[in-house]
């Protein structure tokens, strides 16, 4: 284990402990605790892929799944916007080294903010482009520097990075779960970028950089759902030891015996498919297979996490059900992470086999 992966794991038992005080709170207001927000920026997520020139980690994928992890089982949001804060960074990556030296001039530590699909538009002039749009779901907008908007020039699709004074947030996220996440609506309205601050959505595809940071220079398919699945084990983990703190003391019936057993299975091995997916992006195997394996890993790792959740809420009974109580929160951020388009078969199925394959 490297002294990165020691801090980060030391700080990441923070997150989980400050983000499970403020948990209920956060499920209550739809917003993560300006505690929970300054304890994350202070252990190292949003800077884990920022190079080290700009102070940053150069950390591992496994050092921040694990991370991640830890934090999923204090609370599922912040888990959630901690890996796309880290992995939002990663693609900022892909800017010109100029676009380095405006997004981090005042150290690693930016939060930036990712929305993927091209909901925009840009248009050609003089030493860049000018960009208008909405882009909908860009989750932990609510305390972003930065955000990285796709939108179409013409033909090509480019992500432009926004300072958070070029672009307006709409509170339009109204999810049963996950609601602390932030995940709302930005709106840019005629905004000028330079060219610098711009990069191809095919550069982020096939994972090329200029950049020598190895976590840079990674295919976008390898890395698949990563991002949206470790936050949800987490949960996972984190509504298997709420189910067993609600059962403790109490006589158990052999069905919840069974289903408490059952979940902790599905638990665990979505949690050993993730790492999984986590070593195969440090190990740099960018084969057809491998890409392939790790995006049906989190989509079968969110299937039985849905799953094990509710087998763990029929473990519970009705106590499980306690409207202030951690495991109903978890099941429901389980329910809802899952959902995401990232971590459906269709998804993984389309960029995996051909079309001839399945009609």
């Amino acid at each position: 284990m490297t002294e990165r992966n020691v801090g980060l794991a030391t700080a990441a038992e923070k997150v989980k402990l400050v983000a499970a005080e403020h948990a209920a709170r956060a499920d209550a207001t739809r917003k993560l605790a300006p505690e929970v927000v300054e304890t994350l920026r202070e252990a190292g997520f949003a800077r884990h892929f920022v190079a080290a020139a700009r102070g940053g980690s150069e950390g591992t994928f496994a050092e921040l799944t694990e991370a991640v992890l830890l934090a999923g089982q204090g609370c599922a949001s912040t888990a959630w916007c901690a890996s796309l804060a880290a992995y939002s960074a990663r693609f900022a990556g892909l800017l010109p080294e100029a676009g380095h030296d405006v997004l981090w001039e005042h150290g690693p530590d930016t939060f930036v903010v990712t929305a993927l699909p091209p909901m925009g538009k840009g248009t050609a002039v003089d030493g860049g482009y000018r960009v208008n749009g909405r882009w909908a779901y860009v989750s932990g907008v609510d305390f972003a520097d930065w955000a990285l908007l796709c939108g179409t020039v013409g033909d090509e699709a480019r992500f432009f990075a926004l300072p958070r004074r070029d672009f307006t947030v709409l509170e339009t996220w109204d999810s049963v779960g996950m609601k602390a996440t932030s995940s709302h609506s930005v709106v840019v309205d005629d905004v000028f970028v330079p060219a610098h601050l711009t990069f191809t959505r095919a550069d982020m595809v096939t994972g090329t950089s200029w950049s020598p940071v190895a976590s840079h220079n990674v295919p976008f398919q390898a890395v698949g759902g990563l991002t949206f699945a470790a936050p949800a084990v987490g949960a996972g983990m984190g509504a298997l030891d709420a189910c067993v703190s609600v059962l403790s003391g109490k006589k158990q019936s052999v069905t919840s015996a069974v289903d408490l057993v059952r979940a902790s299975a599905q638990v665990e091995s979505a949690r050993l498919l993730v790492e999984q997916n986590a070593g195969v992006l440090d190990d740099r195997e960018f084969t057809p297979a491998a890409m392939a394996r790790n995006e049906r890993n989190v989509v079968y790792a969110a299937e039985v996490l849905v799953d094990a959740a509710g087998g763990l809420v029929r473990a519970a009974g009705t106590s499980g059900l306690a409207e202030g109580g951690a495991l109903q929160r978890f099941w429901r951020d389980v329910v809802s992470s899952s959902s995401h388009i990232a971590l459906r078969y269709e998804t993984a199925a389309v960029r995996t086999y051909p079309a001839s394959l399945y009609g």
